[in-house]
């Protein structure tokens, strides 16, 4: 970046670990903050919290998932081409179509709530009303209008593979709504006494300023720097503007719709959720906590499994379009095998982990409840499944791969709107909690989806995954190893479900017992060094060891 000496950039692996690592401390903080929050709250408050937040979610998509991320692209692409002044005006145009989006976005949320609260709950009553509803949303609309301006100045810093600044606001953005979220439902239950109704409002405009403050921290940060203080100098013909604005938004709408869809999943299980149960006869307490834990706060739990995606594609699409603008194949071919590697490798002892400690986990969260740990249990397979996705759907993406990316993404969410109802009635037949259906129908939809993508990428792009078959593979031995030690412990030591710092400790032990096994075996067996390279490898030995240890 032109006079942005003193703004660190970062290598794939570099990158990788950082925004990995931040995105792991923001998603920590969202896991244990719910506990104090959930209990505050309660069954009730956490359904209402649930419902606005999913629906933001979806609208935040509209309003930004695809503009930083196509900016990352868009930067990233001229920068490796010399293009500077491209560059620069991309930036700039980026920002004045967030401003028209994100206000367009803001008022149809907002006045638009009442109709989407009646959608959601139809004739549902007993709970939350559409009122509630409505509050809330309304509530957490205002993140729409500072949320995509932060996004967007990520993805210029990304697209220079400038990821730790980034990754920095990221953290202080999701401390800062933490803050709101607990200190302002504690305000309004505690001091003044009020309803859970408005101490989950006041929570979810912890959104809305948590993006302030990173926002200005961002700006405070490149007050110095030419290249994010250009926009008012920087003057092209409408011939040059168009072009740009088309390729950002060519490169945005894939990104749309993939985050939209990735949304409506959950969206979708909420809405069916809601309406076959309620048809099942079941009671509507039991209805709404199956419905939130299944589509808030299980995921919330795996968000520790998914931030590791996160954290890699925020890397891991620059590479990929500074290697396919160059037509550097080999490498192209070689990241997304590194990529996938590390992925599975990280990923799948933390899934299954979590999957057998579903009971404990959950106790720590939210409360020993059986119906949450078998929600738990399954829907935890959902993040590994969510991880494969996204990195396929971002290498696809990098490459232009557009018609793929769509077949790739519908696929996968019709097959899951389609099979939640049937799975749900299926499994309430015979004898199964109906509730499981619909998380089966995701796990279905999102596994079809990245068959899609794989065979999509080996045929388009001749990409070979021999390297990570083989990792696989060999993965096997420290998998088994790792899950029969988390086994013999549990058997061995009877769990107090009665008491959450016993599930703690019980589930520290467990986490350091099966890890150690994980990663020495790992080790020993040459994987480790297979995946990162023995230069990566090394550093973070010695790192770890203080460097009393080398590779």
């Amino acid at each position: 970046m032109r006079n942005s000496s003193k703004i660190k950039k970062s290598s794939f692996v570099e990158g990788t670990i950082i925004a990995t690592i931040s995105i792991i401390v923001s998603k920590v903080m969202g896991m244990f903050y719910v506990i104090p929050f959930y209990a505050m709250i309660g069954i009730q408050g956490s359904a209402l919290y649930a419902y606005a937040y999913n629906i933001y979610v979806i609208f935040l998509d509209i309003s930004s998932a695809g503009l930083p991320i196509a900016m990352s692209k868009v930067i990233n692409e001229y920068n490796t081409l010399g293009l500077m002044d491209e560059k620069q005006l991309a930036y700039c145009l980026g920002k004045k179509i967030m401003v028209f989006i994100a206000v367009v976005i803001f008022i149809v949320l907002f006045l638009f709530a009442p109709f989407i609260g009646e959608i959601l709950l139809g004739d549902l009553s007993g709970g939350n009303t559409i009122n509630d509803v409505t509050l809330a949303i309304r509530c957490v609309s205002f993140a729409i209008l500072i949320v995509p301006f932060l996004s967007i100045t990520k993805g210029y810093l990304q697209g220079h593979n400038v990821i730790g600044l980034s990754s920095f606001s990221q953290v202080i953005e999701q401390i800062v709504r933490i803050s709101v979220i607990l200190g302002g439902s504690y305000i309004v239950l505690k001091v003044f006494g009020g309803s859970e109704t408005l101490a989950v409002c006041v929570s979810l405009l912890g959104a809305f300023i948590g993006g302030v403050v990173a926002y200005i921290f961002l700006k405070v940060k490149l007050k110095n720097d030419s290249d994010f203080n250009i926009c008012n100098n920087i003057r092209k013909g409408r011939t040059m503007n168009k072009v740009i604005i088309k390729k950002i938004l060519t490169y945005a709408v894939p990104f749309i719709i993939i985050n939209i869809i990735g949304s409506c999943y959950n969206f979708v299980d909420m809405t069916l959720l809601l309406k076959t149960m309620n048809y099942l006869g079941l009671d509507v307490n039991d209805i709404e906590f199956v419905t939130s834990a299944v589509t808030t706060w299980a995921p919330k739990i795996n968000m520790i499994v998914t931030s590791i995606a996160m954290g890699m594609s925020t890397s891991f699409i620059p590479v990929m379009v500074t290697n396919y603008t160059l037509n550097n194949w080999d490498e192209v071919n070689k990241k997304f095998n590194q990529a996938m590697q590390i992925l599975i490798f990280v990923s799948l002892p933390m899934v299954v982990g979590i999957s057998l400690l579903s009971k404990e986990i959950w106790t720590i969260f939210y409360g020993y409840n059986i119906v949450g740990s078998y929600i738990l249990m399954l829907n935890v397979f959902t993040g590994l499944l969510i991880n494969i996705y996204m990195i396929t759907s971002s290498a696809l993406q990098g490459l232009n791969k557009f018609k793929i990316v769509y077949k790739v993404t519908l696929s996968g969410f019709l097959i899951n709107a389609l099979l939640d109802v049937p799975l749900m009635i299926f499994y309430n037949k015979i004898g199964i909690p109906p509730y499981l259906g619909a998380i089966t129908a995701s796990i279905i939809g999102y596994g079809i989806s990245i068959i899609i993508g794989f065979k999509g990428l080996k045929k388009e792009c001749k990409l070979n995954y021999g390297d990570t078959i083989s990792i696989i593979k060999k993965m096997i031995i420290p998998m088994f190893l790792m899950t029969f030690v988390v086994l013999l412990i549990n058997f061995l030591i009877p769990v107090n479900y009665g008491s959450r710092l016993f599930c703690v400790i019980f589930v520290i032990i467990e986490a350091i017992c099966g890890s150690i096994v994980y990663f020495v075996v790992s080790y020993k067996m040459g994987i480790l060094n297979k995946i990162i390279g023995d230069v990566i490898l090394n550093k973070i030995i010695k790192k770890l060891t203080f460097g009393k240890l080398s590779n």
